[in-house]
């Protein structure tokens, strides 16, 4: 099976033609091409671009262009808005968007949304009506994640970054995996599958990272490998760990094998997004 990265986030340099709504930790840019050439030099096939809300909101602009220049390497996801009350119309003309295959919503600590927001609701139910899985990022609100996910049984909910807070910048937390068994217990539910995406964060201990196969030993148990849907976070990890080295653990270690990675790295997102490299 071929290899896609579940997540990464390419961007072009803050300009006035596309200037960024945030400036965070990240380098200067890491345009489509570049995100292109770095998976190339680790033997990367595919991508799953998720639209930077941190510098375009919910601008899917850029990840269109990059879509288009890279037809057979990236497919795009983007955040969509639970206060735009036509947010229905957007996810309709997204589906018809080159290299679509999902949307994302948030539910952090920054926002202050309840899990039976309306916005919310219209999403779920857009995200049925066009056959879209729903990207979801809770982490530090776990409980209100899983409040969500259990309202919407119909919606197909893919778990952003293994559901747990991850640092931009060392260290890792405290107790990284201290909502794990909360997570562990969300694979009850069907109509979800999980990134093990960024895990390399949640490391104290440096590259390759060793421990960090026991608890997604525990994951992997739990979910399944054909619900898990390995990933880098790049370029948001960059502070943390380069791409090279977020992606060779996976492909190195002996704890997985040959047919669960092949799982973990690329058939599980297939299955999940209806998507692989061309």
């Amino acid at each position: 099976m071929p290899i896609i990265d579940s997540q990464v986030h390419a961007y072009e340099a803050n300009t006035q033609k596309r200037p960024w709504a945030t400036v965070p930790n990240w380098p200067p840019h890491v345009t489509g091409d570049e995100m292109v050439a770095a998976m190339d030099k680790v033997g990367v096939d595919g991508a799953i671009f998720i639209s930077s809300f941190s510098m375009y909101r919910y601008d899917g602009s850029y990840a269109e262009e990059v879509a288009r220049q890279h037809p057979g390497r990236m497919a795009i996801v983007k955040p969509v808005d639970p206060d735009d009350p036509n947010v229905a119309d957007v996810v309709a003309k997204w589906k018809e968007t080159q290299g679509a295959v999902g949307i994302r919503i948030f539910l952090r600590e920054e926002e202050k949304r309840a899990p039976d927001h309306p916005g919310f609701d219209r999403i779920c139910k857009a995200a049925v009506d066009y056959d879209f899985p729903l990207n979801f990022l809770f982490w530090g609100r776990v409980d209100d994640g899983i409040k969500l996910i259990d309202r919407h049984p119909n919606t197909r909910f893919i778990v952003d970054h293994l559901g747990l807070l991850q640092p931009r910048v060392p260290p890792a937390p405290a107790e990284p995996w201290a909502d794990l068994p909360k997570i562990l217990d969300l694979a009850k539910r069907p109509n979800a599958v999980i990134k093990v995406s960024g895990a390399c964060t949640l490391s104290k201990q440096p590259y390759p990272f060793p421990d960090i196969w026991d608890p997604l030993k525990r994951v992997f148990d739990a979910w399944g490998f054909e619900r898990c849907l390995w990933g880098t976070d790049w370029t948001r990890a960059f502070a943390v760990v380069n791409y090279e080295n977020a992606v060779k653990p996976f492909l190195e270690t002996k704890t997985l094998s040959d047919s669960e990675r092949a799982m973990l790295m690329g058939g599980a997102c297939t299955r999940a997004y209806g998507w692989s490299p061309g």
